[in-house]
C-alpha cells in the first residue's frame, strides 16, 4: 500500500484556521460596507401605504432617484412617525458608502 498520498501536504489545507464559519474571516468589512435597514424600509412602506402611497421596496433598493423621491414625498405628509422613519432612511440612501448597484452612482 502506498502511504505517500496520505502524507502529502495539500496547498488548500490551512491547519491554522480558527473557525469553520466563513463569515468570521470577513470582520474587517463591517466598517466599509453597510446594508439597507430592511426593517426600517418595511416600516416606511407600510406607513406610506397608510397614506394611500404604494412603494416598491425593490425600486427603493435599486433606484436611488426613486428612493430619494419617495422619501421627499413622505416629508410632505403630516405624519411625524413617517417623517422620522424617512429621515433615518435618507441617512442611508444619502451615504456614499452604502452599496448601490453598478451604474447608479456618477
Amino acid at each position: 500500500m502506498n502511504n505517500a498520498v496520505a502524507n502529502a501536504q495539500l496547498p488548500w489545507i490551512d491547519l491554522t484556521a480558527r473557525s469553520l464559519d466563513a463569515s468570521d474571516e470577513y470582520d474587517e468589512l463591517t466598517g466599509s460596507m453597510r446594508y439597507c435597514p430592511t426593517g426600517l424600509l418595511a416600516a416606511f412602506t407600510l406607513l406610506m401605504a397608510g397614506h394611500g402611497r404604494c412603494i416598491s421596496t425593490a425600486m427603493m433598493l435599486g433606484d436611488r432617484e426613486y428612493a430619494m423621491w419617495q422619501l421627499a414625498r413622505a416629508h410632505t405628509l403630516q405624519d411625524a412617525e413617517l417623517r422620522e422613519v424617512a429621515a433615518k432612511l435618507f441617512a442611508y440612501f444619502d451615504d456614499e458608502r452604502a452599496p448601490v448597484p453598478a451604474g447608479l452612482r456618477a
